[in-house]
């Protein structure tokens, strides 16, 4: 799944650690899912869109292996 997480939390000035405090997550899981290598759970993907205020597709899109 492809998505806009790293480019939002740039825009915030935030780094992993700041924005994993904000989803109660670890950076480890901030970093697995801006490089792809973790879908979030769809609770965890309604949270990161609540809290950038953004709807959830406008973050995340299908990849090409969908």
């Amino acid at each position: 799944m492809n998505n806009q997480v790293r480019e939002l939390r740039g825009e915030q000035g935030w780094s992993q650690a700041d924005l994993a405090e904000r989803l109660e997550v670890s950076r480890q899981t901030v970093n697995a899912i801006e490089t792809g290598k973790y879908d979030p759970s769809l609770p965890l993907a309604f949270k990161i869109a609540k809290l950038f205020g953004r709807p959830i597709e406008s973050i995340f899109e299908p990849g090409s292996d969908a």
